[in-house]
């Protein structure tokens, strides 16, 4: 007879797409926190009020914390958003390449990461003015976008059009505190 396996625990982030933006969809950090440590997960933390939660897990399946996490949001809080669960190490990982070293920021710079819901297949990035994508991974997609060309809801609107409405975005400083938490 073999000893039980450790259990292994691992970190893991959730992003939430459109809460708190303009008023909708409101929900307290103070509140989520709770709602995900009655759903068993441990050390639970956010960051900002835009939906980026950590917490500790046995390892686990990525779809089914996403399903548990999307239902109680909804039971909870009265309204569904969609939901990315991903391993904090991931996100660790993104930091760690650096994908906007060497690039020039000015005053109308801005540099966001794009999270899929799913792999994409290698592709051309979507062309828009003002944007630039500078990495593409099967997870995220790093962009710059010139705010003296565009604005950025344009440039969200054509990363959207060419990875889908399941993606969420974050400023890469908002990423650096995800890989933080």
């Amino acid at each position: 007879m073999q000893p039980d396996s450790p259990i292994v625990e691992a970190r893991f982030v959730a992003l939430l797409r459109g809460i708190n933006v303009g008023g909708n969809k409101p929900i307290k950090m103070a509140d989520l926190r709770q709602m995900f440590a009655a759903l068993g997960y441990q050390n639970v933390k956010t960051a900002l009020a835009s939906g980026n939660v950590a917490w500790d897990a046995a390892a686990s399946d990525l779809d089914a914390m996403r399903t548990a996490i999307a239902t109680s949001i909804a039971s909870t809080f009265g309204f569904s958003v969609p939901v990315l669960v991903l391993p904090q190490a991931q996100v660790q990982a993104l930091v760690e390449a650096a994908p906007f070293a060497g690039i020039d920021a000015t005053g109308d710079t801005r540099f966001y990461v794009t999270f899929l819901p799913e792999p994409v297949p290698a592709a051309d990035p979507p062309a828009a003015e003002g944007l630039e994508v500078v990495r593409v991974t099967q997870a995220a997609v790093c962009s710059v976008v010139d705010l003296a060309e565009t604005r950025t809801v344009a440039a969200m609107a054509a990363l959207e059009g060419r990875y889908g409405s399941g993606v969420t975005t974050r400023t890469w400083q908002t990423v650096l505190k995800i890989a933080e938490l």
